[in-house]
């Protein structure tokens, strides 16, 4: 058992980060910056374990086994993968964008020494989520970090994250892994039949975590049906705003399902710590923690709501790659292989230069999501633009 074992299919990001675990160890305290990076930058695709690459590494930095650093057994180990070891902070946002009030008090943590471990490590994901405003915030602290502190920066490409903060890390990036690695671990972790987790693995282009709820989520892979089913059902344009609709309804349901839960937890939790009743007429003095939890929530749901958009779109752009690839007749794989039938049907109904136009739509229409267009105005367009073409 080791850290390591859950990071599929990066041998070489494997040996970069085990190497640097390895220099930390044999440095004294004086030679330790020199030795061990003090900003590191992982990037990778969606899917592609750049959060689990990141935790791996922190984990070993601080594992407490004299002779295999990640040992994955010690304590020390166990609580930085759990996301409970005193000296790693996890840092992420479930809003569109992080705020600089979420930031500052990050930049004030990474100043204190390791109250336990060997380093004080500040993991933050989606580094990529910074306005240029909030990423000025945390520049000053990636410049001049205290000589036992790391910063583990995570974002799906080095052009996401300010250029300014990019010069100062060390940059290791993932490739996307192989299906068949990525099945053999939904396999070996979580007890899936080998062909389903197969299918899995294509269909989700190797993003482990959409893999393991396709294969474990029947639920999950019906809707995925129900969303290739789509080109197929769009004759005109009547069709193309029904069928946007939907796909916001959809997502808007998905993004309920996935917080609702969570928010009336949430809720619960803070009316409880305030002394108040559910229900109850709160006072003025504490009804602006509740709105403000309520804002925090909402913010929430419009990035479930949006990952579950560009999710769909993914899934749309993956379908059409492999219509291009029977127009074209190219000797690789398809993704949908289970959709093959549907695939072949479409490929009969349009020309290449088609599927070209509407691989475009589908890229149009998520850049302009994550320009925060309104989605049923951005679902609309792209929808329009998959009809049947004379």
């Amino acid at each position: 058992m080791s850290v390591w074992d859950e990071v599929v299919g990066q041998d070489q990001v494997v040996a970069t980060l085990r190497a640097a675990v390895d220099a930390s160890r044999a440095a004294t305290d004086e030679t330790a910056a020199r030795a061990m990076t003090h900003a590191w930058l992982i990037t990778g695709p969606p899917g592609s374990g750049r959060s689990v690459a990141a935790r791996a590494f922190a984990a070993a930095l601080q594992c407490t086994d004299p002779d295999e650093p990640g040992c994955g057994r010690c304590q020390a180990c166990t609580t930085a993968l759990a996301g409970t070891h005193a000296d790693v902070a996890l840092v992420g946002t479930e809003k569109v964008v992080f705020s600089i009030d979420e930031i500052r008090p990050l930049v004030s943590q990474a100043q204190r020494s390791p109250s336990q471990g060997h380093w004080r490590v500040m993991l933050m994901e989606d580094a990529d989520r910074m306005v240029e405003r909030t990423s000025n915030v945390l520049l000053k602290a990636i410049e001049e970090p205290p000589p036992r502190t790391v910063w583990l920066l995570c974002a799906p490409s080095p052009e996401d994250v300010l250029t300014t903060i990019r010069s100062r890390c060390r940059a290791v990036h993932l490739r996307v892994p192989d299906p068949r690695a990525v099945a053999d671990l939904l396999v070996r972790r979580d007890g899936v039949d080998q062909q389903v987790a197969l299918t899995a693995a294509r269909v989700a282009q190797s993003h482990v975590g959409l893999a393991r709820r396709l294969a474990r989520d029947p639920e999950a892979r019906e809707r995925r049906r129900q969303l290739l089913a789509v080109p197929t059902a769009i004759r005109g344009v009547g069709d193309a705003v029904l069928a946007a609709a939907q796909l916001i309804d959809l997502s808007a349901a998905d993004a309920k399902a996935a917080t609702e839960e969570r928010d009336a937890t949430e809720k619960a939790a803070l009316l409880r710590t305030l002394g108040a009743e559910a229900g109850a007429r709160l006072p003025p003095a504490l009804r602006a923690q509740v709105k403000q939890l309520e804002e925090d929530q909402k913010r929430r749901a419009t990035r479930a709501q949006r990952d579950v958009l560009d999710r769909a779109m993914v899934d749309l752009l993956a379908l059409y790659r492999d219509v291009l690839v029977v127009q074209l007749g190219a000797d690789v794989e398809l993704v949908n292989a289970d959709a093959a039938e549907q695939v072949r049907r479409l490929a009969a109904d349009s020309t290449p230069e088609q599927t070209v136009r509407r691989m475009d739509a589908v890229g149009v229409a998520r850049e302009r999501l994550a320009g925060n267009v309104a989605p049923l105005l951005a679902m609309e367009a792209m929808m329009i633009a998959l009809r049947p073409q004379a």
